[in-house]
């Protein structure tokens, strides 16, 4: 009976987790077509493709949450649509509002905080309920998520040597102090078995 109840919990924990990132996600998704439109008018097909290709699939926005968010984003001001005809077809095509430029500035910079607040959160984690010493351990700056909006990915073939062999030696070092971490939990682990 205490493994039913035990994988109740999990499951329920499971769904929780999944309703709160759910939540988030519409938030990234009005501030990343602000991004997108920023750039230039989409119809909200091409904004899904779009957020998928960014994200390498991680998000896959569907025409039943995209419409939705764009339906909104328009009748708060922050986007306006015309009717374009393309290859034969009528378009909705959607372009930013000066509105949506200053909300999307305020949203960026709110969401940068967050990131630091999270960032310094999860070295608290880390350190408190992992016994990790997180001063040994270099952490990466936590990333802007929305990057991947705000500029173009380079080819491959535009990347420097100079780029290519920093990010080698910043993983490099990485991996060094993790290694070094994770021999001392491993022996300290021997020493309480």
């Amino acid at each position: 009976m205490l493994g039913l109840q035990s994988w109740q919990i999990q499951v329920e924990e499971e769904e929780a987790a999944s309703n709160w990132l759910k939540e988030t996600r519409k938030g990234y998704i009005r501030i990343a077509t602000l991004i997108l439109l920023s750039k230039k008018p989409y119809h909200g097909y091409e904004i899904m493709k779009e957020i998928g290709r960014r994200t390498r699939g991680f998000w896959k926005p569907t025409a039943g949450g995209m419409y939705p968010i764009l339906k909104d984003l328009q009748k708060s001001g922050y986007v306006e649509s015309e009717w374009v005809f393309l290859k034969k077809r009528k378009r909705r095509t959607y372009r930013i509002t000066e509105a949506g430029k200053a909300v999307l500035e305020r949203a960026l910079a709110k969401e940068s905080q967050i990131a630091n607040c999270m960032s310094n959160l999860i070295k608290e984690f880390m350190k408190d309920v992992l016994a990790v010493k997180t001063m040994s351990v270099p952490m990466p700056r936590m990333p802007n998520f929305f990057s991947v909006f705000l500029e173009e990915r380079k080819e491959k073939s535009e990347d420097t040597v100079n780029v290519l062999e920093s990010k080698r030696t910043q993983i490099e070092n990485m991996i060094d102090a993790l290694q070094k971490e994770l021999g001392a939990i491993n022996k300290r682990l021997d020493q309480l078995k």
